[in-house]
């Protein structure tokens, strides 16, 4: 498939007998690294807490497999109030950006907000890679303009994907799109060869600090 054409339909590149055993890979992976970050965990809960006395767990309604929502769950990294006036898309430079708390700072650069998300992994709500889950609100906005991400509801969302590997965090609606295009191409090609690179691209970018 062409990373930029327009295809009326995008099957999964994993059969049914994969993409079960795909499921129970990231279920007992999730639940083992729970156990291992358990600490961290508790670290990073005082380290918030004490900042602002807010609420620690932060979660958020998304869209995820057969088009459900479910809530994802991460640390809290923004001031209580950050989206007081409704939904804003992250800055490009995101550890700039004013909403974020000092501790919250510390997070994003690390990616260690996404911690939570282990849980998601381990109910079911996500998978270890696979599109990134986006609210309703701005798919409603990518609706518009391509229809064609009705396709990725075929697949649990992931806690990294291809497409933020190569595209980055996505605060323009084209990006968004620009960001569609690689998920679908990531649909039709996955394989559990690729997830491992994907993972392992990922490791590598967090421990250099790259930012994406």
């Amino acid at each position: 498939m062409d990373l930029f054409g327009d295809e009326k339909f995008v099957s999964d590149g994993m059969n049914i007998i994969e993409r079960k055993v795909k499921r129970v890979i990231d279920c007992l992976l999730a639940f083992l690294c729970l156990v291992v970050f358990s600490p961290l965990f508790v670290i990073l809960y005082i380290l918030i807490k004490r900042e602002d006395g807010g609420r620690v767990i932060y979660k958020q309604e998304r869209i995820g497999l057969f088009g459900r929502p479910f809530y994802i769950y991460k640390f809290r990294s923004m001031k209580l109030n950050a989206e007081e006036n409704g939904p804003q898309l992250c800055m490009s430079d995101e550890v700039d950006d004013p909403r974020l708390t000092k501790i919250g700072r510390f997070l994003r650069e690390h990616h260690l907000d996404e911690l939570p998300q282990l849980w998601n992994v381990f109910v079911g709500d996500m998978a270890f890679v696979g599109p990134r889950p986006e609210r309703k609100y701005y798919i409603d906005q990518i609706l518009e303009r391509d229809s064609r991400y009705v396709f990725l509801y075929q697949i649990r969302p992931g806690v990294t994907s291809y497409a933020t590997l190569h595209n980055g965090y996505t605060d323009t609606m084209d990006k968004m799109l620009r960001r569609l295009r690689y998920d679908l191409f990531y649909l039709q090609h996955r394989s559990f060869l690729f997830d491992c690179a994907i993972l392992w691209q990922t490791f590598v970018s967090i421990v250099f600090g790259k930012k994406f």
